[in-house]
């Protein structure tokens, strides 16, 4: 008998420790990744790159549009979410207009470490602190009562995203039938 691979048991990460919490954009999902020189760069969606044949709503050509300026985005993978005239609830964008923002708020946030390139949007922050503080129903009252804060105005917002800084990892809770699986078409 061949001796199998041992597999450790993750770390269990505190769940008291610091949340940021974001509006969720209803759009579709997007990255730019850029090479190690910062030269070359790959578009993609949440599960495939794509190309001339293959865009995504128009992300493809955008990013191929403002290539010099993302570039500035520096290497990696750099994601956030597609959305605007349509997209998805279009947010209240019309003739055309979509916005490319940003999900990694610590980096490009206003106060954030660097100058995000003036092409690219950042999701809004809502909300952060210890976990223990968080209120996820204020949050969402607020937020269903006074519009999305990324497009002023738009007052079908779709709802949080919670990234838990201790376990790296994203949660989301949507205004509306948030107990429902994604493309559920049950009602109750």
């Amino acid at each position: 008998m061949t001796e199998p691979e041992f597999v450790p048991f993750p770390k269990i990460a505190r769940l008291s420790r610091n949340i940021i919490v974001t509006e969720k954009i209803d759009g579709t999902n997007a990255q730019v990744w850029i090479d190690d020189l910062g030269q070359e760069m790959r578009v993609g969606s949440r599960n495939r790159w794509l190309d001339t044949k293959t865009d995504n709503a128009g992300f493809h050509r955008w990013v191929t549009e403002h290539k010099e300026e993302l570039l500035k985005l520096g290497p990696g993978a750099h994601f956030g979410e597609w959305w605007g005239s349509g997209v998805q609830r279009g947010y209240g964008l019309t003739k055309g207009e979509k916005r490319f923002s940003l999900f990694n708020t610590r980096r490009w946030a206003d106060g954030g470490k660097e100058i995000r390139p003036t092409c690219c949007h950042v999701v809004p922050v809502l909300w952060s602190g210890n976990f223990n503080d968080f209120d996820p129903s204020k949050i969402l009252a607020d937020l269903a009562g006074g519009g999305s804060l990324a497009s002023p105005g738009f007052m079908d917002p779709e709802g949080i995203v919670i990234f838990h800084e201790a376990s790296r990892q994203l949660f989301k809770k949507t205004i509306k039938d948030d107990e429902k699986p994604k493309g559920s078409t049950e009602i109750g």
